[in-house]
């Protein structure tokens, strides 16, 4: 028999076996209770909105985000932890969401409504959560969690270092990026093979870059691909039928894509456009 106390009242649950982690989902369950709750405290710096969980497993981050004085949800795909979830924290029944956070509608989470999101976040699919961040960029004003390191520097990295890339400008775009600590892989069931770190996202004032943002994805996204070259080789790839000999003449062509800061790169998208015409 368990015993939960929550505030003035108590919860006395039957055991339930333990959630056996999914290698084909990425699971880590994360199981030190200090690294946990630090994790919940992330999103107080976003205080008055509701908070969405991502992954939440067998529920070592949701109870104590549970304690916070704001509406709570969690999704998560995995049938066995919803059973787990649905037994171990009932007062969380209605608020736990069955299914798979990159196909969902997230309008219909909150009513419309602004949410902080956060969790665990699978190693696999992390990128994939930040970019559909970035596509309901107007719902997520604050984002935290716990990610592999690598990834975490790569987002928080300024240009001129190594590990600056895509997913630095994208989201430093229109987020300003927080590396708050390093997290060690022994707190993990099973441990992972790498360490991980929490990041917190916090909306910036941007509300349009001043150019194409379509098009300066795929600027982004086409001279990484070929990092290590020079502009004016990378972008050639944008012109199949060519482009002027003036276009690729000026200084940033010799420069390489992790020397440009976001505004440079706006500059550059806004130059490739009228050269594309």
């Amino acid at each position: 028999m368990i015993i939960c106390k929550f505030h003035d009242y108590c919860l006395i649950l039957q055991p339930m076996k333990k959630v056996r982690p999914k290698k084909n989902l990425g699971q880590h369950f994360l199981i030190d209770l200090n690294v946990a709750k630090a994790i919940a405290d992330t999103v107080d710096a976003c205080p008055d909105l509701p908070v969405l969980e991502v992954g939440p497993g067998m529920g070592v981050l949701t109870q104590f985000l549970m304690g916070k004085p704001r509406e709570l949800k969690v999704v998560e795909i995995d049938r066995e932890s919803v059973a787990y979830l649905h037994q171990n924290f009932p007062t969380l029944v209605n608020k736990v969401v069955e299914g798979d956070f990159l196909r969902m509608d997230l309008e219909q989470l909150f009513d419309g409504k602004q949410f902080v999101l956060t969790g665990n976040y699978p190693y696999d699919i992390s990128s994939q959560i930040f970019f559909k961040m970035l596509e309901n960029k107007h719902l997520i004003p604050c984002c935290t969690g716990m990610i592999q390191r690598e990834v975490a520097q790569r987002i928080a990295s300024p240009p001129g270092n190594k590990a600056y890339g895509i997913l630095s400008i994208l989201i430093q775009a229109w987020y300003d990026v927080e590396y708050l600590f390093t997290v060690d892989e022994h707190v993990f069931n099973p441990p992972p093979k790498v360490k991980s770190a929490v990041i917190r996202m916090t909306r910036n004032s941007v509300e349009h870059l001043g150019c194409n943002e379509a098009l300066f994805q795929r600027v982004v996204k086409t001279v990484f691909n070929q990092r290590r070259k020079m502009l004016r080789v990378s972008l050639r790839q944008l012109f199949p039928t060519g482009a002027t000999a003036s276009f690729f003449e000026s200084d940033i062509m010799t420069r390489r894509p992790e020397q440009l800061s976001i505004q440079e790169f706006v500059d550059l998208t806004n130059r490739v456009e009228e050269e594309m015409g």
